[in-house]
């Protein structure tokens, strides 16, 4: 090959890895601003409402990305099983969670617990499925990031076990699902062969089958709509729940699950700066502190403070593993 040749080439390449890094950034600003999304949706809809709404809004979006590329569905029953247990426990459940949370918290805390996903993720991964053994050093990156939800939580302040206590807990339980979620897949779909956006669409598809099945239980009560209501639930739908799901895909196939997961650092950043700038919220010292504690735990859990190479992640290895830890969600 020519040096001639080898320059469109490059170039390619180049243009491939800043189309990466700039949808990796996208990813973490709109997930970031996702929690702002859910709390101004809920000025006019019920915590059902709104992951109704964002479920079949991001299932409609990546559809339509399904049939412009004409992508076809799985056949295996076993793979339509995983996915429907994925859409329980990685959408369903914990994006119920997250919106009935965000009646009694902050946008800005809500983004700070999001951050917790790693750590759950460590849990589930190395203690429930198994499917890696944690060296001690992950071990005190748990007890790490635990003590830094303690810290954000405040105990020296007095323990009310109010909505307020309880809607972190709720917060604290859907951050568990991903982890749940993320751990799962690495066991039992991590071999399935899946695109990035088919992957997406059946997770979100499946979930939003799901919850217009249950319409009749969870829906039909009164709304008040406007303009920034609908802006609201319309972006968390189509982009949050939609596009930066096969951003973060791409991400996690180009860089690495490792890697991609910091998109975890962005959001609360994200997610705090908007909370104070549009909905005039207050962050207490504690909130980033106990965030900082959690950033550091996460480092340790995924033995990243060693200071060695890590071989090479192959493009498009282990795609099903590549769902974000944080689905904003």
């Amino acid at each position: 090959m020519t040096s001639t040749d080898s320059v469109p080439g490059l170039a390619a390449s180049k243009k491939a890895q800043l189309a990466v890094a700039v949808g990796f950034v996208l990813t973490g600003i709109i997930w970031g601003a996702s929690f702002l999304f859910m709390k101004v949706a809920l000025g006019g809809l019920s915590p059902a409402q709104v992951a109704w709404s964002r479920l079949v809004l991001g299932a409609l979006a990546l559809g339509l990305f399904v049939l412009v590329r004409r992508e076809t569905l799985p056949r295996q029953l076993s793979v339509w099983g995983h996915m429907t247990v994925l859409a329980v426990s990685f959408c369903v459940v914990p994006f119920l969670l997250f919106s009935w949370a965000q009646q009694h918290v902050t946008s800005g805390l809500a983004s700070i617990y999001n951050a917790t996903t790693p750590i759950m993720t460590a849990i589930m991964a190395g203690l429930l499925f198994r499917v890696e053994r944690l060296k001690p050093v992950q071990l005190a990156g748990i007890l790490l990031g635990i003590l830094g939800v303690v810290v954000i939580i405040g105990p020296w302040q007095g323990l009310d076990f109010s909505q307020g206590l309880v809607a972190q807990f709720a917060i604290l339980g859907a951050t568990a699902c991903y982890g749940f979620s993320l751990a799962y897949m690495r066991r039992f779909v991590s071999a399935t062969g899946m695109s990035a956006l088919m992957f997406s669409f059946l997770n979100i598809g499946i979930a939003a089958a799901i919850m217009v099945a249950l319409t009749p239980v969870l829906v039909l009560t009164p709304v008040a709509l406007d303009p920034w209501i609908v802006g609201s639930i319309v972006l968390l739908g189509c982009l949050g729940t939609g596009v930066a799901y096969i951003w973060n895909q791409n991400t996690v196939r180009a860089w690495g699950p490792t890697r991609a997961s910091t998109v975890t650092y962005i959001t609360p950043l994200v997610g705090v700066f908007l909370g104070v700038l549009v909905l005039g919220e207050h962050v207490t010292w504690n909130e980033p502190v106990g965030a900082l504690v959690v950033f550091l735990g996460i480092l340790l859990a995924q033995d990243r403070l060693r200071g060695r190479a890590r071989p090479k992640t192959d493009e498009g290895a282990d795609a099903s593993a590549s769902t974000p830890p944080v689905v904003t969600r």
